[in-house]
């Protein structure tokens, strides 16, 4: 992928939104509900939109392994884990 080195300029809401330009999102393939990884670096906040056409890239780069539990079961195991963490840093 090209990418272009435009500028341009945006307003955080009172929520911590951001509006990311119609041409930024056409040039990255974001589409309404997708999701981006946000990471903290020396240089600000980034951004890494999860699309489509980088899932599809990504896929079978992972390898299970053989014997291992039900990839739903492993996901549940997953995201309760994921919530402990979150309710802790809650408190």
């Amino acid at each position: 992928m090209s990418v272009t080195i435009k500028l341009d300029s945006v307003r955080f809401t009172t929520k911590g939104q951001v509006v990311i330009p119609a041409w930024l999102r056409k040039e990255f393939h974001i589409e309404d509900g997708t999701r981006a990884v946000v990471q903290a670096t020396p240089e600000g906040i980034l951004l890494k939109p999860v699309t489509a056409s980088l899932i599809k890239r990504g896929r079978g780069i992972i390898k299970r392994k053989p014997g291992g539990q039900p990839l739903a079961e492993e996901w549940a195991t997953h995201k309760k884990e994921e919530k402990e963490l979150e309710d802790r840093h809650v408190r």
